[in-house]
């Protein structure tokens, strides 16, 4: 079985980029199951249904996201309604009085095949939220890796720290963990000792030469300046998509295969 995640979504030039490269990575790969992080999609920071639609008619299969879920307030009601479709990080506190739109991970059905997909955020530089590791573990108690199920965890983090910690803490519990939120593609794609794909960031897709999506010019003018100069998602011509190819051993739901992508136009 082969399963394809892609990294964050910029913007409109990133949905440009996945429209351009899918046919070809399709072709490619030929995957079963298609995932991607997709809470920067609609202007560069959130998502809105239409958007999230669009994604779903390219052959997304299920949307990861993150901290920037939250901007519209039309996908609350959204989330609910289309929980097999777009989770929230799983690690956001509930209470007796209050509950957080949506869920954080979902079960999809194909056949005899279960495909699990887990999205959790970190804790490190970013907000403090319930434990993703505890999260992470209440999901695996009820739907642990076994024959025909497939687990793959979204973990929205900052830090490389904390993204190969849990990469170690999940090895042999899930088929595949993909780092998200920095939206740069690291290096480091490997099969853990116990079977678990992993990569630290797995990129994103967007405009390419670009300060992780944003008009370079503007981000070089805020560091020197330090003013607090807005951001403007980049529309430049040179669109890439970053993400990874799993391949996993439907007999122990581990995998077999890892392999980075990367298309560009130069």
């Amino acid at each position: 079985m082969k399963i394809i995640f892609f990294g964050d979504i910029v913007a409109k030039a990133g949905r440009r980029a996945l429209h351009k490269y899918l046919p070809q990575i399709r072709s490619k790969f030929s995957p079963d199951f298609i995932i991607a992080n997709g809470e920067n999609a609609s202007g560069g920071m959130g998502l809105t249904p239409d958007v999230a639609e669009e994604l779903f008619i390219m052959g997304i299969d299920v949307l990861t996201s993150g901290n920037h879920i939250w901007k519209y307030k039309e996908l609350y009601n959204y989330l609910d309604s289309r929980s097999e479709k777009i989770i929230r990080p799983l690690n956001y506190p509930n209470s007796d009085m209050f509950s957080t739109p949506g869920l954080g991970y979902t079960v999809v059905k194909r056949g005899d095949y279960e495909f699990v997909v887990i999205n959790i955020m970190g804790r490190t530089f970013v907000q403090t939220i319930d434990c993703p590791f505890k999260a992470v573990d209440s999901v695996l108690s009820k739907h642990p890796l076994t024959k025909n199920r497939m687990i793959f965890v979204d973990f929205h983090a900052e830090t490389t720290s904390e993204k190969e910690a849990m990469g170690w803490y999940l090895d042999g519990k899930v088929t595949a963990v993909f780092g998200t939120h920095t939206h740069v593609q690291t290096a480091d794609e490997r099969i853990l000792h116990k079977g678990t794909a992993y990569i630290t960031d797995a990129g994103m897709c967007g405009p390419m030469d670009t300060v992780i999506g944003v008009d370079r010019d503007i981000i070089i003018q805020r560091f020197l300046t330090q003013l607090p100069i807005a951001f403007k998602f980049s529309d430049e011509s040179n669109l890439g998509v970053n993400g990874v190819c799993v391949e996993a051993d439907p007999s122990t739901g581990k995998a077999i295969k890892v392999e980075r992508i990367l298309y560009r136009e130069h």
